[in-house]
């Protein structure tokens, strides 16, 4: 995944910043051990000196003078970590510090990107997600079938709630495994409290720790912000927003139908799935809506986008929330679904 121009500058601007301060904490080093060692000074003036003269020697040709060079600038040298020992001072207390000492806080090893810099794309991916806290707790490594029975049967399609949740497991698997080379989106639907959330930052999880982006919202924080961009001043920061909700590489809108439908929201909703189809961004959706129910609400139009352009997840069972609370009460440990 390619950053966009603005995500790669706000990195950019991280180490800029850090360099800075990185440069400000060796400048208040030397304040600092000059102040407690004066011959610290005169010493690291003869070594500048020694090396202009090493320098300027080394081009007019004459190498004969290098090895005497050498020797005086090693022996100043050690001179100096000598002082800053008999101070209590750690030896490397003068030397250019580095919050990454591998890429010298530049981001990148030669045309390579350092480890740092792909962990600030995920840390960056994270923090524009909306969903920093909540995938420490809910990812695939969390998932449990324990709360889905085979004793509950959707009236609708025979299966038990296990059974379709282990289908719908299966397929946010593939649908992450694949995500690079293969445009598709899901709609998540079904009883209330089934785990369609949980499934949705399964996905978002590992597609951020591959440094994809991906955007999170609740359907009425989603409409909202459509509301603001639409409706709202033009000079206001919260305007203009939209486009990233567009290009980003996932979006998630959860709970839809949880806001309150009406024909901007109708128009709204439409123009995202439309144009994220098109540019080939794939959408997660869940909703605790039955399949009919998306079509009255949402238009035909819409529900054609997405019976078309979606794989569609049914998910039954019993609330897990209450299961929980029913577990807790009865001092049982908790497993997580």
């Amino acid at each position: 995944m390619a950053l966009s121009n603005s995500q790669y500058d706000q990195l950019m601007r991280i180490y800029e910043k850090r360099q800075l301060d990185n440069e400000y904490t060796l400048r208040r080093h030397y304040k600092e051990a000059y102040s407690r060692i004066p011959q610290l000074k005169e010493l690291d003036d003869a070594i500048s000196s020694l090396s202009v003269e090493k320098a300027r020697r080394l081009l007019a040709g004459d190498e004969s003078a290098l090895s005497s060079l050498r020797e005086d600038i090693s022996r100043l040298s050690e001179e100096k970590y000598r002082l800053l020992k008999a101070s209590r001072l750690p030896s490397d207390y003068l030397e250019p510090v580095y919050t990454c000492p591998d890429c010298r806080d530049t981001g990148y090893i030669g045309t390579e990107k350092c480890r740092c810099f792909q962990r600030a794309v995920i840390d960056l991916l994270y923090a524009q997600s909306n969903l920093r806290g909540i995938l420490k707790e809910e990812n695939f490594n969390t998932f449990s079938l324990a709360y889905y029975s085979e004793n509950h049967i959707d009236p609708l399609t025979g299966r038990s709630s296990k059974e379709a949740v282990s289908t719908a497991l299966e397929s946010c698997r593939e649908f992450t495994d694949t995500f690079s080379s293969e445009f598709s989106n899901i709609l998540l639907y079904g009883d209330t409290g089934v785990g369609k959330t949980f499934l949705s930052h399964c996905i978002a999880k590992e597609l951020i720790e591959r440094s994809y982006s991906v955007i999170y919202f609740s359907a009425s924080q989603l409409f909202e912000l459509f509301a603001k961009n639409t409706f709202g001043k033009k000079d206001s920061q919260e305007t203009g927003n939209c486009e990233y909700i567009y290009n980003c590489d996932l979006l998630i809108v959860d709970d839809l139908g949880s806001e309150l439908p009406n024909a901007f929201t109708v128009s709204q909703l439409f123009t995202c799935l439309n144009e994220r189809i098109l540019r080939k961004n794939s959408t997660i959706i869940s909703t605790n809506l039955a399949l009919e129910d998306l079509k009255a609400i949402y238009s035909e139009r819409i529900f054609s986008r997405i019976s078309s352009s979606y794989t569609m997840l049914r998910l039954t069972g019993d609330d897990i929330r209450i299961q929980k609370k029913l577990l807790n009460l009865g001092g049982t440990k908790d497993v997580t679904p």
